[in-house]
């Protein structure tokens, strides 16, 4: 089998250069690169990726660290952050804390020294909670901002913004926002936005609510109570539970009262005038997998970058 010093000798470099060129070509002049790739390639020589990470200090592991398995906002997040990790040679890891105490942080710390990075999506956990985690290796937070850290969200307060503003223009001046948990940054950016796009209508903030199913149907008898004629919910499962109590309350939906969804889900209901939001799982958790591994490249670095994705709002000819 082929060795690093059996390349390094046909293409007449020495074993160091030949290393920098297969594992840093960047640091190496251009016909050097490519006299040792040759070199390699002629001889079938396979770099041993685990020394050569080790040699860089480097893992090539990072981290997602989510609050809970049971969330499937979370699924494309990790899809996506995945996908654009393997482009760059890297693995991925799952952890899940909801750094709601110290013994996780504790945990995020011995975890931290067996990655080179993480994207941390803690909705709810306290800001200094994660700015400790946040000092163990590079991190970007994913769907959250705190001042001084890196941050990827979905600007999905902007989307609720402009459906609430669709739904005053449509003629509704009774409107539910049926709020998601407690202590939920999203939440929070959210129920401001939806509190000025309403001008012009009374909007009625329920909650707040754990993202469920059954946290929907629970809601149900205060959006009667209260007579809303459209209801905006923090999550598709409670927009789903809503629907159902509705429906078990014989009001038409969304003749009676309209429900806003994930768009998927009111593609497959064939719900063709109610409006929906369409949130890219994927991208985010893409583009959160790019911020963190420009971090890594740059060792020492600090940044506090913050990016928002644009959320696509359809059907708001109501």
């Amino acid at each position: 089998m082929a060795t690093l010093s059996d390349v390094a000798d046909l293409a007449k470099v020495s074993k160091a250069t030949a290393s920098r060129a297969l594992s840093r070509p960047e640091l190496v002049a251009p016909g050097t690169v490519l006299r040792v790739t040759e070199a390699a390639r002629s001889l079938g020589f396979v770099p041993n990726r685990a020394a050569r990470s080790l040699a860089r200090g480097r893992t090539s592991i990072v981290a997602i660290v989510v609050p809970t398995l049971e969330n499937l906002f979370f699924a494309p997040i990790v899809a996506g952050a995945q996908e654009r990790a393997a482009s760059s040679d890297m693995q991925i890891t799952i952890a899940v804390y909801a750094l709601e105490d110290v013994g996780e942080v504790t945990a995020v710390e011995r975890l931290a020294r067996q990655v080179d990075g993480m994207l941390v999506l803690a909705p709810r956990a306290e800001d200094d909670t994660v700015r400790a985690v946040a000092s163990f290796k590079p991190t970007v937070l994913v769907d959250r901002e705190i001042p001084g850290l890196s941050s990827v969200v979905a600007d999905t307060a902007t989307a609720f913004g402009s459906v609430v503003a669709h739904l005053v223009a449509a003629g509704h001046r009774r409107i539910a926002y049926v709020g998601g948990p407690e202590g939920s940054w999203q939440d929070a950016q959210r129920t401001a936005a939806v509190r000025g796009a309403a001008r012009g209508a009374e909007l009625v903030v329920l909650g707040p609510h754990p993202a469920t199913f059954a946290a929907g149907i629970a809601a149900v008898t205060d959006v009667l109570e209260v007579g809303a004629t459209a209801v905006v919910p923090y999550a598709t499962p409670i927009g789903l539970g809503v629907m159902f109590g509705l429906l078990s309350a014989r009001r038409a939906v969304p003749g009676d009262v309209v429900v806003t969804l994930q768009a998927d889900v009111v593609d497959a209901l064939g719900m063709t005038d109610v409006p929906s939001i369409d949130v890219d799982g994927a991208e985010l958790g893409r583009t959160a997998m790019a911020e963190l591994l420009e971090l890594i490249d740059r060792p020492g670095a600090t940044s506090d970058q913050r990016v928002r994705l644009p959320v696509r709002v359809s059907r708001l000819g109501l």
